[in-house]
């Protein structure tokens, strides 16, 4: 084969499990690879970076089989490349500490593979920056030591100078050493090591479940039986534990320790994810719709006779971003000059419509104190004439709350249909898995829509009951509409903010989170 019909393989390190601690070198090799080989160590969020139609090869344990032998896997590496494709091989951590990347290396070499090796951020240091513990300190530890202690007794006496390792530095970091503590600590003791040194052991580190246990050489094993303390965990020794009082933050932030499910659409989901990452906490995307232009002819039809007669309105309502975006697409592709709308005055629900409204160069003439369609009735009602007609530019499943009161008070209102919702795709792989497992802690619903879809797609999933699923999580509406869709639908509300925007939706998940904590 000539070598420029093999592939190419990036040995890449994911870092320690929060997705954004990986290197920018690392979320291009990303983008560019036609395959991915991936294990549990690497979050699963980076896998949205991948472009369409890549392959993606999970080889860590699943249910019903044991994790790949290391020798399959560098095999596996060789096999893809050879087809001519460029292959991602994404692993937890640093691939040269503890990565076995020196393996996979040797024999892509030895089949004639390009390779890169692209470093990422060790647990060794990252996991325990986390848990507020610096593993060197200018009065406390100037040197660390990073030591596997994931082998039985009798290799970690082969593989350990334990006379000479137990004083060498400060700071020693021991990784995948839980079920082996009580040995490691015991050796430590006996090699010279004060039994009141401190020890601290971060389970899953970096990640939503970050979990820190704290004690000395002398208690660390009981405390652990204690406290059924399961890895994979970051053990660190030394003087530098102490501070962690003094430093720990990530605890500190709001939405610490929860895990999100936010169902609004791909487009709109990226903004709330951000806030919530903000936070402290982990949304798991999962779109529930998808917004597009409509295509039925008829509709299409009737937004372009709609849009032509631009002189005879007196009132364009907005009640989202997404009519405002959708509107002006409309006004684009139909080439209509905006300045035709000369007559109409603007109302919008919601600040962030305005906003949008504003961006564009448009100023809002009525913007309602209450967040919603019956808000916005109660600020135009010495607004409003008899006679006037009112564009409504709005999506499918809009309520018909405010067309009906218009029309109930002598008005003309006009709706187009300038977007539809419909069932999302896509989103995060493992949602049902973690709904099952009790491991999604709080559920957004943004629309009485994305309630619906919810419940429609987990059944689309194989989900006999999708109701009952989602009980235990603690769920936040944004608003009082959308809650009594969530009640409909035989769901508890136990977030609703007094404001129905998205701003106000994360104050009251950071409150209710606060409070429940300190409870």
């Amino acid at each position: 084969m000539n070598v420029l019909d093999k592939g190419k393989v990036y040995l890449v390190g994911a870092g320690p499990g929060d997705p954004k601690l990986i290197t920018v070198r690392g979320l291009e090799c990303l983008a560019a690879s036609d395959v991915v080989v991936y294990d549990r160590l690497a979050s699963p969020r980076l896998l949205r970076h991948l472009k369409p139609g890549t392959k993606k090869v999970y080889v860590g344990k699943l249910p019903d089989r044991h994790t790949m032998k290391q020798e399959e896997i560098n095999q596996l590496l060789v096999d893809l490349a050879l087809e001519g494709n460029t292959v991602t091989r994404l692993k937890g951590g640093d691939p040269t500490i503890f990565g076995r990347v020196g393996e996979e290396a040797e024999l892509l070499r030895q089949n004639g593979i390009e390779y890169e090796i692209i470093p990422g951020i060790t647990s060794a240091i990252a996991v325990p920056a986390y848990a507020g513990i610096p593993v060197t300190h200018r009065d406390l530890a100037s040197s660390l030591s990073i030591i596997t202690g994931h082998e039985s007794p009798e290799k970690l006496d082969q593989s350990i100078y334990w006379d000479k390792v137990t004083n060498a530095t400060g700071t020693l970091i021991f990784l995948m050493g839980v079920a082996k503590i009580g040995y490691i600590a015991g050796q430590l003791i006996k090699h010279g090591r004060n039994p009141e040194t401190p020890v601290a052991l971060i389970r899953w580190g970096t990640r939503v479940e970050q979990e820190t246990l704290v004690g000395t050489l002398a208690t660390i094993e009981q405390q652990v039986k204690e406290a059924d303390f399961q890895p994979p965990a970051v053990i660190v020794v030394g003087e530098v534990v102490r501070q962690r009082e003094k430093l720990k933050w990530v605890e500190r932030r709001p939405l610490f320790g929860t895990r999100v499910l936010v169902t609004r659409s791909r487009a709109q989901a990226s903004e709330l994810a951000d806030e919530i990452e903000a936070l402290g906490g982990e949304p798991l995307e999962y779109p529930v719709i998808e917004l597009r232009e409509p295509e039925d002819e008829q509709i299409v039809a009737s937004i372009q006779e709609a849009l032509s007669a631009a002189e005879q309105y007196d009132w364009i309502m907005f009640t989202s971003t997404n009519g405002v975006d959708y509107f002006f697409e409309w006004i684009r592709k139909l080439n209509i000059d905006i300045r035709r709308f000369y007559k109409a005055r603007i109302a919008a629900v919601g600040p962030k419509t305005a906003s949008r409204l504003k961006d564009l160069g448009l100023q809002v003439d009525v913007l309602p104190v209450k967040f919603q369609a019956e808000g916005l009735l109660d600020d135009l009602v010495d607004k409003l004439e008899a006679g006037q007609k009112v564009l409504l530019p709005r999506g499918d499943l809009a309520r018909e709350v405010l067309p009906r009161h218009l029309e109930a008070r002598g008005l003309i209102p006009i709706e187009i249909d300038v977007y539809e919702s419909v069932l999302g795709e896509g989103g995060e792989e493992n949602v049902v898995e973690l709904l099952e497992n009790k491991q999604v802690h709080m559920i957004t619903f943004t629309s009485s829509s994305t309630v619906r879809n919810l419940l429609k797609r987990l059944s689309q999933e194989g989900v006999a009951d999708p109701v009952k699923l989602l009980e235990g999580a603690v769920i936040a509406s944004i608003g009082p509409v959308t809650s009594a869709t969530v009640r409909e639908a035989g769901l508890t509300v136990h977030i609703e903010p007094g404001e129905a925007t998205i701003a106000g939706l994360l104050h009251a998940v950071a409150a209710y989170r606060s409070q429940t904590r300190s409870q």
